[in-house]
């Protein structure tokens, strides 16, 4: 029995809780990893208990008792090492185990104490580690030379991004300090690809994967409101204001605007019918001090029902106690984002998640579907990790020499090349981006060592090396001497203008641009605010769901009646076209001398189509959110220009070194790839925002369907 396995004062604790039984996931973790030597990735379903499935083998597990550091935890988010250090502090209130929060918010007092005394746990975030190995390489060492266990939670949201591969270059170089080589657990609901988990500990072959693919029971709802004005209409807001007015609720829009808005005016509904006032925001923009206000309410509150309207900021795993029902408004980007906002709510035991979809737009509907249905038969996108990040490759090379104080350039090589992160890049690569670096000053070689030169110390010394984020240039939003919050510099940024933030509309008084400050007063005019948000990358399986589900007959007892009028319509619509291989054929509708091809397509495969296409001077336009090309052309003209098309795939790289000569913006992405040499740029290009492989494979099979007689636009 797993409980048998623990220790004393584990089952103490287990005891105390008074837990009658561990969960699946729980019970794998307790036996493999007390009774083996390898990683783990412990893949279930949001509130399963994987942070105990972690801790509780590993705390009876490991001898504290030892020398320095012997448990680092690793956090997407400050936010969430705040959350489970009470719960991690909880688990040791049996043991004589220290915990301590490493991050730039932390306690310094327990900071140098940890300094003073390395033992226990410490939990921290991978911006934090890099911090430590720039600047004081010595207190690493001291750290975790004998660290035993590293646990990565929502070890997903690192997958395939620039601060996975620094994670994984941040723990290979860990590796390289520690006596004994410590051992990794990674945590998540939804992972699309376990091979690509399994690489994140660098030692994918004694990587195992603990899966529990129990579900929760869920209820879904599909309403449809049709929208044609950039805010959201009366009936969808009322609608709305009515399904959550007695429940404790998180509301998922695209954009940070979005969810201003739907703030902003459920609280003015509930004002005027006397209900709640209890209507909040919660993303990127607002204030910190206001979004800990929020989650703490929501977590301790127990009366009072409430309505939070957030993006991404609550998706990870941040205990804010118990919700009702999640309420997803237009599609989400992705399969993985649904997964994690649905698992949101029914977190307690027997209790079944609450999903509700509202859609504006038919497109917008479409989407939503698809992702639902692909959810439904467990599909999650999976995340493309980049062959050779030689972008993130440059920034950990200026890392390692300002650790190192100086490094010979022949070890430096050798160190990188024998970095996990990087393996799939050559010494000779290597070598032309310390050249590159050589060339423009970020390193310099004095005698035989190279060292941070004087252009490369404004970069090492700054704030915003240790990041992988692009930092936007962002205003503090003040009211009466007071942060609400901060929002990114645009020009529509002036006097007089409206904005929403913190679930009000504030009128701009003030913005003064050498201190970077807007000053607000509450809004009463009644002017539209500016509203501010970015578009997400669609994965082709999604668009290609979509397509289907215009051709099959399946009826869904979860739409509302106007959702099923929709799908119907547009079913008729699509009607004209006989599409059978969704794989390979494609709708194109010849109307008023216009040729208008639905691609279907994932968002990269789109964007590198209409790469070409400007090149090939072909007058179009392009629709990312319907995945459309709209061409000034005759029937006779679209497959000749596919064939152009191909045919200058020859060249790409030429045409890819041209563009970037022409607009260096083209690579704001990366935040790092600035510095490359212009053919390193070139491949970041072809792997993090085009797919031209896929394009190539998609335009040699295409089919095109076309029909004359009826729109499906």
């Amino acid at each position: 029995m797993s409980f048998d396995l623990l220790t004393d004062p584990i089952k103490r604790y287990v005891r105390d809780k008074k837990w009658e039984s561990f969960r699946p996931i729980q019970v794998a973790a307790i036996q493999r990893i007390l009774g083996t030597e390898g990683n783990y990735i412990l893949a279930s379903r949001t509130a399963s208990g994987k942070t105990e499935a972690a801790f509780l083998p590993i705390l009876s597990k490991v001898n504290f008792n030892q020398e320095g550091v012997q448990v680092l935890y690793i956090s997407p988010l400050i936010a969430l090492i705040n959350d489970q250090f009470y719960r991690i502090e909880e688990l040791c209130k049996f043991l004589d185990v220290e915990v301590t929060k490493w991050h730039g918010e932390a306690s310094k007092s327990q900071k140098n104490k940890l300094l003073t005394n390395p033992s226990g746990i410490v939990l921290i975030t991978p911006e934090s580690l890099e911090a430590m190995f720039v600047n004081a390489p010595f207190k690493v060492k001291t750290l975790f030379a004998n660290l035993k266990y590293v646990v990565i939670d929502e070890i997903h949201s690192f997958i395939g991004t620039d601060r996975g591969v620094q994670l994984k270059s941040i723990l290979s170089r860990l590796q390289k300090v520690n006596i004994d080589k410590f051992k990794l657990v990674g945590l998540s609901a939804t992972i699309g690809d376990y091979n690509e988990a399994k690489r994140m500990t660098g030692d994918e072959t004694n990587t195992k994967v603990l899966l529990d693919k129990s579900a929760k029971e869920m209820k879904t709802q599909f309403r449809y409101f049709e929208n044609e004005k950039p805010e959201l209409s009366l009936e969808l807001l009322k609608d709305l204001y009515v399904e959550t007015k007695d429940n404790k609720v998180l509301i998922f829009p695209n954009s940070r605007g979005r969810a201003e808005e739907i703030a902003v005016k459920l609280r003015k509904i509930s004002e005027r019918l006397k209900g709640h006032s209890f209507y909040f925001s919660h993303h990127s923009s607002v204030d910190k001090d206001l979004r800990e206000y929020v989650e703490n309410f929501a977590k301790n509150n127990r009366r009072n029902n409430f309505c939070i309207c957030c993006t991404s900021t609550l998706e990870l795993g941040i205990d804010i106690g118990t919700v009702d029902e999640v309420v997803q408004v237009d599609a989400t980007h992705s399969i993985a984002s649904l997964i994690q906002r649905v698992g949101r709510s029914g977190r307690r035991e027997g209790e079944k998640s609450v999903l509700l979809l509202y859609a504006t737009n038919s497109w917008s509907f479409l989407q939503s579907l698809a992702c639902w249905i692909l959810y439904q038969e467990g599909f999650i996108e999976p995340e493309l990790t980049s062959d050779k990040p030689y972008d993130i490759l440059l920034h950990q090379t200026l890392s390692v020499v300002k650790q190192n104080a100086g490094v010979k350039r022949n070890e430096l090589s050798s160190q990188m090349h024998t970095n996990f992160a990087f393996k799939n890049i050559s010494i000779g690569e290597i070598d032309e981006i310390i050249d590159g670096l050589l060339k423009v000053d970020l390193l310099e070689l004095v005698e035989r060592d190279l060292i941070i030169g004087i252009e490369g110390e404004k970069v090492v010394n700054s704030r915003d090396f240790y990041s992988m984020f692009k930092s936007e240039p962002n205003f503090k939003v003040i009211n009466a001497g007071k942060a609400i919050g901060e929002l990114p510099y645009s020009p529509q940024i002036k006097v007089d203008e409206n904005i929403l933030l913190a679930a009000t509309i504030w009128k701009i008084v003030d913005v003064d641009e050498r201190s970077k400050k807007i000053e607000v007063i509450t809004a009463k005019d009644g002017k539209n605010p500016l509203f501010f948000g970015t578009g997400g990358t669609i994965h082709p399986r999604i668009r290609q769901k979509m397509l289907e589900n215009l051709f099959v007959t399946n009826e869904y007892s979860e739409l509302d009646k106007a959702s099923s009028e929709k799908l119907q319509e547009l079913r008729k619509d699509f009607s004209c076209f006989e599409i059978k291989d969704f794989d390979k054929q494609r709708p194109v509708l010849y109307k008023d001398g216009q040729a208008i091809v639905f691609t279907f397509q994932g968002t990269k495969v789109n964007r590198s189509l209409d790469f070409l296409l400007r090149l090939s001077g072909m007058p179009y336009s392009y629709d990312e959110f319907g995945s459309k090309f709209v061409f000034e052309t005759s029937q006779t003209g679209i497959q000749p220009l596919f064939e152009q098309v191909k045919l200058l795939l020859g060249d790409l790289d030429i045409h890819l070194e041209n563009a970037l000569r022409k607009n260096p913006a083209i690579l704001d992405f990366s935040k790092w790839g600035e510095y490359l040499p212009i053919k390193f740029q070139i491949v970041i290009l072809k792997e993090k925002y085009f797919d031209f492989e896929n394009l190539k494979s998609f335009l040699t099979n295409l089919e095109l369907i076309a029909s004359i007689s009826r729109t499906a636009e």
